[in-house]
C-alpha cells in the first residue's frame, strides 16, 4: 500500500463538508433514458476504456439506456471551442435527444483560482439547460460530477498535486454548493478518488490527473455507487466489449475526423452533379448514428449474457460519388506504373542507384505510406493510411503500422507485419520500448510485451489535438535530443490539450510546430509555421529545421526569447508542396551528400531536392545542389524518408493519382486505396554498412554508440536508452564522461550527448550544463544554450524557477488565431491612370481563388495588372484567348517536372500575357495591350489543379467603366468584414416560424447593398439572370427563402441554369466551348445568353453543331454571398423579400 500525503487542513474541512452534502445523492434511471456525457478529458478519455457505461448498463438491466459522450479535452462549463462549422452543444444534444446530462467540469477551471466565477458559470449552465427540451418533451435532468483528485505518483517527472488538490477541493465544494442551491444531483469524485489513490498500490493515473484503464474501472464503480446504485459484475466483460464497439462508431461521429470537409469551409465545395463534401460526409454521420443505435441493442443483449452481432441492415448505404477525373486523362491519370518499373522512371543524382524495397504487389496492406521510421532492431516501419482521408463507415478500417524486416539484408523486404491498426496514423516515433503514434485527436502509446511484434498495450497519452483537416493534422514525429517529441500541424485544427502542469488547454488554432514530452507530459506550442507545415529534423549538433508543405518554404528553428521559438528562412524555395524534409546522414553515400538538407515534393516536381548547408555562427543557409531524385511517374508521391540499418536511403511513395484535397470530392472513387511503395537508394561502388546492434545492448555499449557519426544510429541508441531505468542510465553516464577532456573540441559532442541524456531522462545537471556552455566548440555552446533555455521554460533553473513558466499555460483564442492569418487588405478598385487601366488583383488566403472575379477594359487599351500573392500556395496569372482556359491548363499540367522552371506557363498561342509563379508575399506587374476584339478573356492560375477554382474574366467592352459600374457584384469578393460561414442550420430556428421583430425597411438596404437587382427583376426593373423576386405565384415561406439564399445550387430553376455547350461547326474559328443560359430552343437551334448582363439577344447555335451539352454544376447565384452579414441583417433581408412578393394574375 502506498502512503498518501497528509491532507491540508483547508482540504480536510472541504471534504467533511462534502460528505454531509453528498451522503444522500440518489439518481434513478428511467427506461429509455438517453444520457449525454459532457465535459473535459475525464469522460472524453473514459470512452476509450468503456468501463463507465458498462457498469452503468449492468446496474440497470432492462432499461435500454443510451449513452453518448459529447465531451472534449479542455472543455469548461462556459467555454467549449470547436473547429469551424462544428455543431453547437445544443445542436448535438438535440441530435441525440438527450433527456439526461452528466456534466464533468472543474478541472480546467481550477487553474484560474476563481471559484466564484465558476459558480456563476455553473448556475448559468443549469438555468439555460432547464429551458431546453432536447428530446422534444421535457427539460433534461442534470447530474454534476466533481473533478477527480490529483494522484501523487511520487515521480520527479510530474507535479506532486499538493497545490492542485487544494484548488480541486475548493472547486468541488463550489460545485456541491451550486448543486444544492439549484436542486440538481451532485456526485463527489474528488474525495473517493483521493481515498482510492491511498488504498490501491498500483497507479490509477498516467500523469497524476488522467486515469489509466484500472483508474477508469475504479472510477466507474465510484460513479455507480455515487448515484445510489449497485455494482453488478455479471457479464461485465461482454458488455464492455459491446460498449467499445459502439463507442468506436460514435467517436467517429462526434469527433468526426476531417471536419473541415464535413462542416467547415471546404464542405461546401461542389463537384460532379453539384455534389458537395458536406452532402457525402454528413450522410456518413447518419450512417454512424444508425450503426451506434444498432450497437446499443447489442449492449442491452450483452447485459443478459447474450452476445449478438449488431444488425446494420438499416444503416443507409453511402452516397454514390462520381470521379471528376476525366476518362481521357486530361484531369489526371489512374493508370499506375507497375512497381517493378517504378525505378525506371527515376533520374538519380550521379553515382546513385535505386531498387524496389516493398510494394503493394508483395504486401497488399502496404497502401498510402505516410511516414517511416527505423526501430532499434534496424527494421523499416511505415504508417500505412489506406482509408485516407478518413475511414468510411461501410468499410473495414485497415490503417496500420507496418514492420518491413529485411532479415537476409538483400535490400528487399521479407515480409510485412501489422504491429497495430491505427486510424489516420499521420505520425509516429519510438520511445520507452514502444511506439508513440498520433491518431488525431489522440496520441497513443503502443507496446509489444510478449515479443510477437503485435501491440498488446494501448495507452491514451494525450487527447484534444483535433483533426479538422487530416491532410494537415499532427505529422512527422521527431524525437528530439532534448527528450521532447516535435510535430507540426496546419490551420483549421483547434488544440485543447490537458496536462497536469497548468491551464493546459491551448484553445489554439495556430499553425506550426508543437512539442510534448512523453516522460513529463508537458505540452507546448513551439513556433509559428503557416499555413500547413510538414517535415522537420535535427542535425548532428541539434540544430532544428522544418518546412511548410503548402508553400514549400524551409526554415531553421531558433530561440526567440521569452520562451518562444521562431522560424527563419533556410533557402530559396523552388518547389511545393513538401510532405517531408530532413538531414541526410549516412556514410554509405559520398561525403558531398552527408549533412545535406533534402526536400520531398509531391506535385509538379516529383522527387527529392537537395541543398548543401552553410553554418554562419549558428545561422544556416541552404544552396541548391543536384537533384537527388526526379521521377517521370505522374503518380509518384514521395512522402517520407529514413536511412536504414544498411546505410541506404529509404523513400516511401504515397503513389496516388489524387493528391489535392480541394480539387476533388473527399470520396472521389479515383482516390487510390490500393497502391504504396518503398524504394531503396544506395551509392554505387560503396559497401553497405554493417548492422549496428542496439536493441537489448548494455547501457555502456549504447553510450558508446552516441559517438557514432550517423544521426540515425545515435537516435536509435537514445531511443533504446529511453526504456532503461533512469538512475542506472544517469549513473552510467557519470562514469562514461570521465574519459573526455572538457577542453578538447573532439570531445565536445560526446559531452553534449551526455547533457542531452539528462534532458531525455528529466534529470537536472547544472554542472554538466556549465561545462557545455563553456565548451571549446561553438556549436556545442549554442546547443547548451538551448538546453538552458528549455530548462528555464520548464521552470527548473534561472529566474523562472519558482514561476515554472510553461508555454502551454498560454491561452490562445482559436478564432483570433485563424483570423490573424486569414486577414488581408482589399484590393483597390480598377481605375484609369492616363491612358492605362490599372487593375489590382490578389489571391485569397486558403481559398485558391482570386479576389477579383472580373473587370473590364476597352479594345486596344493599355492594361496594367498589379498581381500579388499573400497565400501560402504558389500562384500565377495567365491571360488567355476566349474559351481556351481548360486547354491552357491542360498544357501546363503536361509540363511535368519542367513546369517549375517554366513557371507552369506552356508555349501555346492561346496565351497573350502571363506572370511568373509567385510564392507567398510575391508581387508582379503585368503590362499589355488589350485585344481589339470584344469578348471575355479568362485569366487563370495554371499550377496543376488550381485552374478549376482559380479563374476570372477580363471583359473587353466599348465602355469598361460603365460595365464595371453596372456589374459590381461580379467584380470582387464582398468588401464587408467576414462574419461567419452561414449554414441553413444556423438560422433555420429563427425562421421557423419567422419572427415579427425583423425589419423589411432595414432589409431593403441590405438588398440594395448586396446588388441583388443586377441579376433579379423587381417590379419589372433589374437584371434577367435570376427569377423575378416580386412574383408571388409560387408560395415561398421564410425557410424556403433562407435555403435559396444560403444554398442556391440545391435546386436550380431550369430557366436560369447555365449550360456548357461543346460546339463543332467545321470552322476552327467558331469551334470551342460556349457557356450561358439557354433562353430559346427549337428543332433547329438553341439561343444562348453568354453575357445576359449586357446582351439579351445572345447567340444562336445550330443543333447539328452541338457535340455535347452539360449543365453547369453551380447556380449563377454565388454561395457565401451573405457571409459578411450578421444574423440580424440576414433576417431583415428575408423579411424584406417576403414583403415584396405579390400574387400576379
Amino acid at each position: 500500500m502506498r502512503v498518501g500525503r497528509s491532507v491540508p487542513g483547508a482540504v480536510l474541512t472541504v471534504v467533511v463538508a462534502l460528505c454531509a452534502a453528498t451522503a444522500h445523492a440518489q439518481f434513478a434511471f428511467e427506461k429509455g433514458d438517453r444520457v449525454a456525457l459532457v465535459g473535459n478529458a475525464l469522460p472524453d478519455r473514459a470512452q476509450h476504456d468503456g468501463w463507465l457505461e458498462a457498469y452503468l448498463q449492468t446496474a440497470n438491466p432492462g432499461k435500454d439506456l443510451v449513452f453518448r459522450t459529447l465531451a472534449f479535452s479542455g472543455d469548461e462549463v462556459a467555454r467549449r471551442p470547436r473547429e469551424e462549422g462544428y455543431p453547437s452543444p445544443d445542436e448535438m444534444l438535440t441530435l441525440m435527444k438527450a433527456n439526461v446530462i452528466f456534466a464533468f467540469f472543474g478541472y480546467n477551471e481550477s487553474f484560474y483560482h476563481d471559484p466564484e466565477a465558476f459558480k456563476r458559470d455553473l448556475r448559468n449552465f443549469i438555468d439555460e439547460t432547464a429551458k431546453k427540451n432536447y428530446d422534444g418533451k421535457n427539460a433534461p435532468r442534470v447530474v454534476l460530477f466533481s473533478p477527480i483528485a490529483h494522484e501523487n505518483l511520487n515521480s520527479p517527472n510530474f507535479p506532486d498535486g499538493v497545490e492542485n488538490n487544494l484548488w480541486l477541493s475548493i472547486y468541488t465544494d463550489a460545485m456541491a454548493r451550486v448543486a444544492a442551491e439549484k436542486s440538481v444531483t451532485f456526485v463527489d469524485l474528488y474525495a473517493p478518488t483521493r481515498a482510492l489513490y491511498s488504498a490501491i498500490e498500483d497507479p490509477l493515473t498516467i500523469n497524476g490527473v488522467h486515469l489509466n484503464d484500472r483508474g477508469n474501472r475504479e472510477l466507474a464503480k465510484v460513479i455507480v455507487e455515487g448515484l445510489g446504485q449497485k455494482i453488478n459484475e455479471d457479464s461485465i466483460d461482454m458488455v464492455r466489449t459491446a460498449v467499445l464497439d459502439k463507442n468506436w462508431c460514435w467517436f467517429n461521429r462526434y469527433h468526426a475526423t476531417d471536419g473541415n470537409d464535413v462542416w467547415g469551409n471546404r464542405s461546401i465545395l461542389k463537384f460532379v452533379d453539384d455534389q458537395t463534401n458536406a452532402e457525402v460526409l454528413q450522410h456518413e454521420l447518419v450512417m454512424l448514428d444508425a450503426m451506434s443505435a444498432s450497437r446499443d441493442v447489442a449492449i442491452w443483449s450483452a447485459i443478459g449474457g447474450k452476445c449478438i452481432k449488431p444488425d446494420d441492415s438499416n444503416v443507409p448505404k453511402p452516397l454514390l460519388v462520381k470521379t471528376n477525373i476525366a476518362p481521357d486523362g486530361k484531369t489526371g491519370s489512374t493508370a499506375y506504373v507497375p512497381p517493378s518499373e517504378g525505378v525506371n522512371t527515376f533520374k538519380l543524382a550521379k553515382g546513385l542507384r535505386a531498387n524496389l524495397f516493398a510494394s503493394e504487389e508483395q504486401f497488399p496492406e502496404l497502401v498510402n505510406p505516410v511516414q517511416m521510421d527505423v526501430d532499434t532492431k534496424g527494421r523499416i516501419w511505415v504508417a500505412a493510411w489506406e482509408t485516407y482521408p478518413k475511414w468510411q463507415p461501410d468499410h473495414e478500417m485497415h490503417d496500420r503500422l507496418l514492420i518491413l524486416p529485411d532479415e537476409d539484408r538483400d535490400g528487399v523486404a521479407d515480409k510485412a507485419i501489422t504491429f497495430a491498426y491505427v486510424h489516420n496514423p499521420t505520425g509516429f516515433t519510438f520511445w520507452n520500448g514502444g511506439v508513440i503514434v498520433v491518431s488525431a485527436p489522440n496520441i497513443w502509446f503502443l507496446k509489444d510485451t510478449d515479443g510477437d511484434d503485435v501491440a498488446d498495450v494501448r495507452e491514451l497519452m494525450f487527447t484534444g489535438l483535433d483533426s479538422a483537416d487530416t491532410h494537415h493534422s499532427a505529422n512527422n514525429f521527431d524525437y528530439g535530443a532534448d527528450g521532447y517529441i516535435y510535430y507540426q500541424r496546419g490551420i483549421f485544427n483547434v488544440s485543447n490539450v490537458e496536462t497536469p502542469w497548468g491551464p493546459a488547454h491551448l484553445h489554439s488554432s495556430k499553425s506550426g510546430m508543437y512539442r510534448f514530452n512523453p516522460r513529463s507530459h508537458r505540452f507546448s506550442f513551439h513556433a509559428v509555421n503557416e499555413p500547413n507545415p510538414h517535415g522537420g529534423d535535427f542535425d548532428y549538433w541539434g540544430y532544428h529545421f522544418a518546412t511548410d508543405a503548402t508553400s514549400g518554404r524551409a526554415f531553421q528553428v531558433r530561440m526567440d526569447g521569452d520562451g518562444k521559438f521562431k522560424m527563419h528562412e533556410l533557402l530559396t524555395k523552388t518547389v511545393r508542396p513538401v510532405p517531408s524534409s530532413g538531414i541526410l546522414s549516412t556514410t554509405q553515400f559520398p561525403d558531398e551528400f552527408n549533412g545535406n538538407f533534402i526536400i520531398l515534393n509531391s506535385i509538379g516536381f516529383l522527387g527529392i531536392k537537395r541543398y548543401t548547408l552553410e553554418n554562419k555562427d549558428g545561422n544556416f543557409w541552404g544552396t541548391e545542389a543536384e537533384d537527388l531524385l526526379v521521377s517521370s511517374d505522374p503518380n509518384f508521391r514521395p512522402s517520407d524518408f529514413r536511412v536504414g540499418d544498411d546505410g541506404a536511403l529509404y523513400v516511401s511513395d504515397w503513389q496516388n493519382a489524387i493528391i489535392g484535397h480541394m480539387q476533388h470530392n473527399i470520396r472521389d472513387p479515383s482516390r487510390d486505396h490500393l497502391h504504396g511503395r518503398v524504394y531503396r537508394i544506395t551509392a554505387e561502388g560503396r559497401p553497405l554498412l554493417d548492422s549496428v546492434r542496439v536493441d537489448g545492448e548494455p547501457i555502456e555499449a549504447l553510450l558508446d554508440l552516441l559517438k557514432h557519426p550517423m544521426n540515425g544510429i545515435r537516435l536509435r541508441a537514445r531511443t533504446e536508452l529511453s526504456e532503461r531505468d533512469t538512475n542506472e542510465v544517469i549513473t552510467a553516464v557519470a562514469k562514461w564522461i570521465q574519459q573526455f577532456d572538457v577542453g578538447a573540441e573532439k570531445d565536445a559532442h560526446h559531452l553534449l550527448e551526455a547533457l542531452w541524456l539528462h534532458q531525455q531522462h528529466n534529470v537536472l545537471n547544472e554542472g554538466l550544463l556549465t561545462v557545455a556552455l563553456n565548451s571549446p566548440h561553438p556549436d556545442a555552446r549554442r546547443a547548451a544554450e538551448r538546453v538552458k533555455y528549455i530548462w528555464e521554460i520548464e521552470g527548473r533553473i534561472g529566474a523562472q524557477k519558482s514561476a515554472a513558466m510553461d508555454h502551454m499555460a498560454h491561452r490562445h483564442d482559436a478564432s483570433a488565431d485563424t483570423a490573424s492569418y486569414l486577414e488581408q487588405e482589399k484590393s483597390p478598385d480598377p481605375k484609369m491612370e492616363g491612358d492605362t487601366m490599372v487593375v489590382h488583383i490578389q489571391t485569397l488566403k486558403e481559398q485558391m481563388r482570386y479576389d477579383r472575379k472580373a473587370f473590364a477594359v476597352g479594345p486596344g487599351m493599355k492594361v496594367k495588372i498589379v498581381f500579388s500573392n499573400p497565400d501560402a500556395m504558389d500562384h500565377n496569372m495567365i491571360f488567355v484567348q476566349p474559351g481556351s482556359g481548360s486547354q491552357v491548363a491542360l498544357a501546363a499540367m503536361m509540363l511535368g517536372a519542367d513546369g517549375i522552371k517554366k513557371n507552369w506557363t506552356p508555349q501555346i498561342d492561346k496565351i497573350f500575357a502571363a506572370s511568373k509563379m509567385l510564392s507567398m508575399g510575391g508581387k508582379e506587374t503585368i503590362e499589355f495591350t488589350a485585344p481589339k476584339e470584344l469578348g471575355q478573356y479568362e485569366y487563370i492560375c495554371t499550377y496543376p489543379g488550381h485552374y478549376q477554382l482559380m479563374n476570372g474574366i477580363m471583359h473587353v467592352v466599348e465602355d469598361p467603366q460603365k460595365w464595371m459600374n453596372e456589374n459590381k457584384d461580379v467584380l470582387n469578393t464582398p468588401g464587408r468584414k467576414f462574419v461567419q460561414e452561414w449554414k441553413i442550420a444556423n438560422l433555420i430556428n429563427d425562421v421557423s416560424p419567422m419572427g415579427t421583430s425583423w425589419s423589411p425597411e432595414r432589409g431593403e438596404k441590405i438588398f440594395k447593398e448586396a446588388s441583388c437587382t443586377v441579376c433579379h427583376l423587381q417590379n419589372e426593373k433589374g437584371g434577367r439572370v435570376g427569377p423575378d423576386l416580386t412574383d408571388g405565384t409560387k408560395p415561398m415561406d421564410a425557410a424556403a427563402i433562407l435555403t435559396e439564399l444560403l444554398d442556391p445550387s440545391k435546386v436550380i430553376n431550369e430557366k436560369y441554369k447555365t449550360w456548357h455547350l461543346s460546339v463543332d461547326t467545321g470552322d476552327i474559328l467558331e469551334d470551342g466551348d460556349v457557356y450561358g443560359i439557354i433562353v430559346e430552343e427549337n428543332a433547329d437551334y438553341v439561343r444562348v445568353l453568354t453575357n445576359p448582363l449586357q446582351d439579351l439577344e445572345g447567340k444562336k447555335i445550330l443543333y447539328g453543331h452541338i457535340k455535347e451539352r452539360t449543365p453547369a454544376p453551380l447556380s449563377t447565384m454565388p454561395t457565401g454571398l451573405l457571409n459578411s452579414y450578421t444574423r440580424e441583417e440576414i433576417l431583415d433581408l428575408i423579411a424584406y423579400l417576403q414583403s415584396i412578393r405579390v400574387t400576379k394574375n
